[in-house]
């Protein structure tokens, strides 16, 4: 390839926002006796990697996850009741695909939001919009919403993800407010975005976590309806080691 032809080449890559690596691609195409086509196509096999690697992980970093573990990283085997089929049938992701709900309920340590962040995890490989969130920090947030004036903008913004994670819901006593606030979320959500869900507290414990029980059975319901619940009862994985230790 003369140096002019490359010159012009690197030219239009940059035009089109081509990082492709032409010295690379030039050399094997020439080794190869590739046609201009196979040539091509190559080239434009590369340019969707490279694309597909960056998009993913803008995807992760938009995620907001608290750390990265992935579902083949569960030991499932310290949690014999869990049905592993099942959580790892979820990979599927089909649940996003038709707006179902996932709800991981259990005490602390038994691995619910290393789960949540697994499925996350490969939401955001297949390039949907995912938010991880602590339940506290989206109450939070919108109660801010509301006192600005801004709440409709910001259930709007929850409401276009593909997937919410709202993690540890029950850590922190929620007001009757914060309770109507989560519940117009959850609404606005209902039967359009899916939401994965993790709680210490099991559904007949929801009133006491929302100090109302209307609002804790109409948040119950929509997330139930089309929802798939696991109810982890094994034993704490931070305290694995330290048990092992004592003995």
């Amino acid at each position: 390839m003369s140096e002019e032809l490359y010159k012009q080449i690197e030219g239009h890559m940059r035009a089109l926002k081509f990082k492709g690596m032409i010295p690379e691609l030039s050399a094997r195409a020439a080794a190869g006796n590739l046609l201009y086509e196979e040539y091509l196509a190559l080239l434009l096999e590369e340019e969707v990697k490279r694309k597909t690697e960056v998009s993913v992980k803008t995807k992760i970093h938009l995620s907001r996850l608290p750390y990265l573990k992935t579902l083949e990283e569960f030991d499932f085997s310290y949690q014999p009741a869990l049905k592993e089929k099942e959580v790892i049938k979820l990979s599927s992701l089909d649940f996003i695909e038709q707006k179902d709900n996932v709800l991981f309920l259990g005490p602390p340590g038994v691995g619910k939001t290393h789960l949540a962040v697994g499925l996350a995890m490969k939401a955001c490989m297949a390039r949907y919009r995912v938010l991880f969130t602590t339940a506290q920090k989206l109450i939070e947030d919108l109660v801010l919403s509301k006192r600005d004036g801004s709440i409709m903008e910001k259930l709007m913004a929850y409401s276009r993800l593909h997937l919410l994670i709202i993690d540890e819901l029950g850590y922190m006593p929620i007001t009757r407010e914060q309770a109507n606030l989560l519940f117009q979320l959850i609404s606005m959500r209902y039967e359009k975005g899916s939401i994965i869900l993790t709680s210490n507290y099991n559904f007949d414990e929801w009133g006491k976590v929302f100090d109302d029980n209307v609002v804790a059975s109409a948040i119950i319901d929509r997330l139930v309806h089309h929802g798939t619940i696991f109810y982890i009862t094994g034993s704490s994985y931070r305290l694995k080691n330290k048990l092992k230790k004592a003995k």
